[in-house]
C-alpha cells in the first residue's frame, strides 16, 4: 500500500494498531525562536543535557525537535506529560518506552538531520526512519565505495551524475532504516545487504547476514526538496500494512501539548510516576 495522508490532528496522533505504521516529519525552517526556548521543556533533563553538547545550533535544535516530536505524540496517545516518558536502550543502544510505562507493544523510532527531523511508530513490529539533507557535501561514488553492497556501487555507477544524489540518499536512508529497525547498530555491516529502490522497494542478504527479505516493509518519500526519509518495517504481513504519512509543523506540536502550563501542572499534581495505561484504560 502507499502513503496516506491524515485529515485532521486527532488522526494524525491517533494510536497505530497491528496494521498500520505511522511516521511523522517537521521541516524545521521557520520555526520561531520562541518555540526553541520553549521545547527543550519537554525534553527529559538527560536529554537536554545532551543537547546543551552539541557544538552547533542547528544539530541541538534537530535533536531538541526529534525528541519533542515523539513526547508530544506518546503525551497526546497515552496522556503522560511529555518530559515524565522515560526510555530504556537496548545491546545496541536502541531506545524503547521504558517496560515501567505498561506500553510493551509500542516501537518508535526518531532520527534528525539538518533542517528536518522524523518520527515513526508501529504496534508490535520491529521499526527504523531515517531521514537525511540530501544537499550536504560527500562524493556519493566515494562514500557508496566504502559502505554499499557491491551491487548499490553498481547501480550508482550506472546512474546519471544528474541523479546520482538522488539515488545515494535513497539507499543510504534505506539503509539506515534497516539497521535502526533491527536495532544492531555498528554490529550489522552496511555492505552484508543490499536494496534496489524500484516500486516496491527490494533488498537481499549476503550470506553473513541471515534474514528473511519477505518480512520487511519499505517506503522512501521526500519531505521537503532538500530531504529523504525511508520507513523500514519488520512485518510477517507486509501486504497488509498501510503507512499513513503527515508532515508536522511547530503549532501542530503546541497543540499535540496543548499548552506548556497544562503540561506543568500535571506533572507537578504527581503523573511522573504514574502509568499511562492505567489512566486510559488500556
Amino acid at each position: 500500500m502507499g502513503f496516506e495522508d491524515w485529515q485532521s490532528l486527532s488522526e494524525a496522533a491517533h494510536v497505530p494498531d497491528a496494521d498500520t505504521v505511522c511516521v511523522w516529519w517537521l521541516v524545521l525552517d521557520g520555526v520561531p525562536e520562541t518555540v526553541w526556548t520553549r521545547w527543550p521543556s519537554l525534553l527529559s533533563p538527560e536529554e537536554r543535557d545532551r543537547a546543551a553538547r552539541f557544538v552547533f545550533e542547528r544539530d541541538r535544535r534537530s535533536y531538541t525537535a526529534a525528541h519533542a516530536l515523539l513526547r508530544a505524540l506518546l503525551h497526546r496517545m497515552f496522556d503522560l506529560p511529555p518530559p515524565a516518558w522515560r526510555f530504556v536502550n537496548g545491546p545496541h543502544g536502541k531506545p524503547d518506552i521504558d517496560p515501567a510505562h505498561g506500553l510493551p507493544a509500542v516501537r518508535f523510532n526518531i532520527s534528525h538531520t539538518h533542517g528536518a527531523v522524523a518520527c515513526a511508530m508501529a504496534m508490535g513490529h520491529d521499526i527504523g526512519v531515517d531521514i537525511e539533507c540530501a544537499e550536504r557535501g560527500g562524493h556519493p561514488l566515494e562514500i557508496a565505495g566504502a559502505y554499499f553492497a557491491p551491487s548499490e556501487q553498481a547501480l550508482l555507477r550506472a546512474t546519471s551524475p544528474a541523479s546520482q544524489r538522488d539515488l545515494f540518499f535513497r539507499l543510504w536512508t534505506l539503509k539506515e532504516a534497516y539497521v535502526k529497525a533491527r536495532g544492531e547498530g555498528l554490529a550489522l555491516p552496511l555492505d552484508r545487504f543490499a536494496f534496489r529502490p524500484d516500486d516496491p522497494v527490494t533488498i537481499s542478504f549476503a550470506e553473513s547476514c541471515a534474514d528473511d527479505a519477505d518480512d520487511w516493509l519499505f517506503r522512501t518519500l521526500r519531505p521537503s526538496a532538500g530531504h529523504v526519509l525511508s520507513l523500514a518495517v519488520r512485518h510477517g504481513t507486509r501486504n497488509r500494512v498501510a503507512v499513513r504519512s503527515r508532515p508536522m509543523t511547530h503549532s501542530a506540536i503546541d497543540r499535540l501539548i496543548r499548552t506548556e502550563v497544562s503540561v506543568t501542572s500535571q506533572r507537578d499534581a504527581g503523573w511522573q510516576g504514574s502509568d499511562a495505561r492505567e489512566r486510559r484504560g488500556l
